[in-house]
């Protein structure tokens, strides 16, 4: 068998916390508004690791179970920090290992020292691995002894992911992203870790939902810059992902496209962002799906529910089993997986298949490209998709759907935090799309001094401000990243 892809540890991939014991104290955060108008930094290739398919299978096995454990249980809420303006910048991203993960860095205590997290708009709660024990050779991990800002909160803090667990203890310290620096910032300081259960160089995950989902009940970092009236150019963040999944001589580390908050990028996308409204109230980033299409035939989603999170943190698209039954019941030859492969479909390689999804009342269809869907190839004839069936019940706050960097990759996608919440998309400009298969070297953690700073009051929110293109990367195989 040829196995496309190579496989990774389901850890690289969670983001969401399911379950917290934690509880957050009454605490006041200060953040720094820090110099810069912007950042560019290159980007580097280096050499991939290719598994067999029994290692493939079983990923895609545990990637399902987590992906719905991630978004199957409750959370928690509290918390909270302000900025001031601090005008926009940018920095690049990387793309490691096959469109997999997107992880970007940041910098914690006094002195600072840098750690790579994932970027997870499906989560809410900053975490970093504190123990060397279950965590890959090599992996950067924050001691707090050597910060003498850090405090400890003395508050226990247990995590419980789909195929894992990761406890230790709340802990805040100076954080710095993206050109802020947040004072105070809560965060999990995590010592018992599932073997695998994160991947180097990654060291957490920095959740980029709202508080209401935070298992730690912290205000997450970028809502301290979000909500302050009058803190930054706009209330936006923005991703533009490169694709890589189609390139024959692809690396495990390559350009990644850009992050970035407070402002957009006009020279990534072509024509105006079409915004639609987030549901219910801010929780996870959620739309309605309006219409899905195959090949340009229409699914019928009136059996089932059409929430769906917009995540950053997944790399595949996740649905109802219905549904997803109904998709690949279009393309010719296909099948359901069996065994570690349940909830998957098979399909024929030669089958360039075409999905398209809309959202809430616009009229606009996105495509997402063939080589997206095809997900991994298992030998010369037989392909995996990357829907899967996703046994979620959909109610409550929990969405039917999880869209993720399969959809992703094929838009350039706005996050805006108010007047009103929404989601929005754009088509890719010429220039976004020559990013794909581009070489470069990687990012260089940058700590900026800060500018000023604002002394924030108990449980504020804020606003949004920073144009960043942060590191990312991209973790290969079909990583549906999970937990957090």
């Amino acid at each position: 068998m040829r196995m496309r892809w190579p496989w990774m540890p389901l850890a690289v991939l969670c983001s969401t916390h399911l379950a917290s014991t934690a509880y957050l104290p009454p605490h006041t955060s200060d953040v720094t508004r820090p110099y810069t108008p912007g950042l560019h930094l290159p980007l580097v290739r280096h050499s991939l690791v290719k598994r067999d398919a029994s290692d493939l299978v079983s990923w895609l096995k545990s990637s399902k179970l987590a992906l719905e454990a991630k978004y199957g249980y409750g959370h928690g809420a509290v918390g909270g920090a302000i900025v001031e303006r601090r005008g926009s910048g940018s920095n690049l991203l990387t793309n490691q290992h096959t469109d997999s993960s997107y992880f970007g860095y940041i910098a914690v205590g006094t002195p600072a020292i840098s750690f790579n997290v994932i970027l997870d708009t499906g989560s809410a709660d900053l975490w970093l691995a504190a123990s060397a024990d279950a965590v890959p050779p090599g992996t950067p991990l924050f001691d707090p002894s050597r910060s003498s800002s850090f405090i400890n909160l003395n508050t226990s803090f247990a995590i419980s992911y789909g195929s894992g667990s990761a406890g230790g203890f709340l802990g805040s310290d100076v954080v710095q992203f993206s050109g802020f620096e947040v004072q105070n910032q809560v965060f999990g300081v995590v010592s018992e870790i599932t073997t695998n259960l994160l991947a180097s160089p990654i060291s957490g995950v920095l959740g980029l939902a709202f508080q209401s989902i935070a298992t730690s009940g912290a205000t997450p970092f970028w809502q301290s810059l979000v909500d302050q009236e009058g803190a930054l150019n706009e209330p936006v963040m923005a991703f533009h992902l490169t694709r890589f999944i189609n390139d024959s001589y692809v690396r495990s580390v390559e350009p990644g496209g850009s992050f970035s908050l407070g402002a957009l990028d006009h020279t990534l996308f072509t024509g105006a962002i079409d915004y639609q409204n987030i549901t219910e109230s801010p929780s996870y980033w959620k739309l309605d799906i309006a219409a899905v299409t195959v090949q340009g035939m229409p699914l019928d989603l009136s059996s089932t529910g059409r929430s769906a999170a917009i995540d950053t943190g997944t790399t595949l698209v996740g649905g109802p089993a219905d549904i997803i039954a109904q998709l690949y019941s279009t393309i010719p030859g296909s099948s359901p997986g069996t065994g570690t492969l349940t909830g998957y479909f098979t399909y024929p390689c030669e089958t360039d298949v075409v999905v398209s999804i809309s959202f809430g009342e616009s009229e606009n269809a996105w495509p997402v490209s063939p080589a997206d869907f095809k997900l991994v190839q298992l030998d010369d004839d037989t392909c995996v998709g990357a829907f899967f069936q996703m046994q979620t019940s959909g109610s409550g706050s929990y969405p039917s759907w999880v869209v993720g960097d399969t959809f992703l990759k094929n838009v350039y996608s706005v996050f805006r935090a108010s007047d009103p919440p929404a989601i929005g998309f754009a088509q890719l400009s010429d220039f976004a799309l020559s990013q794909n298969g581009l070489n470069g070297s990687v990012p260089t953690p940058t700590n900026i001094l800060p500018e000023a700073t604002v002394t924030a009051p108990v449980n504020a929110a804020s606003t949004l401000g920073l144009n960043v293109v942060l590191l990312i990367s991209l973790y290969s195989a079909m990583v549906v990243h999970l937990c957090s």
